[in-house]
């Protein structure tokens, strides 16, 4: 999809790899210290949106774990600083909302802390189930263990 000079797409092989791991690990907290491995198994096995300028700079980021069948689970969405404010983030949605992968899915899944209005004008709401939720949770994975 283009949009004002931007583009849409999921073609991994225009990610740059390198600004998502530096922009998760300054921005997002829970992967500090994620390496670069990781985050590439972590793409490697997802699918991947990204928001490119005309010159083909990525502004923008977003990763769906899903078997494109029955379940989604929306994550790692963001916009550079310089380019917030100009509606990348509402077109990187619609295009993922769109997509013929995510089309027909029992539950679509995301968290977020900060963009609670954003996802609700795509239906997302939050579960009414959220005693059934229940997770293994790390809170420092990337840590050196220990053998």
């Amino acid at each position: 999809m283009t949009a004002h000079g931007f583009v849409v797409d999921t073609d991994k092989g225009r990610l740059d790899v390198d600004m998502i791991h530096g922009f998760l690990g300054a921005q997002a907290g829970w992967a500090a210290g994620m390496p670069r491995d990781v985050l590439q198994r972590a793409i490697d096995g997802s699918l991947c949106f990204g928001v490119y300028a005309a010159d083909g700079a990525q502004v923008a980021f977003a990763r769906v774990i899903t078997d494109q069948a029955t379940f989604a689970y929306l994550l790692d969405v963001f916009v550079l600083p310089a380019h917030r404010g100009q509606g990348h983030s509402t077109r990187l949605m619609d295009v993922i909302i769109a997509h013929p992968g995510l089309q027909g899915l029992r539950r679509f899944m995301l968290t977020t802390m900060t963009a609670s209005a954003l996802y609700a004008r795509y239906g997302f709401v939050p579960t009414p189930f959220a005693d059934a939720l229940m997770e293994r949770h790390d809170p420092d994975p990337y840590r050196a263990r220990l053998v």
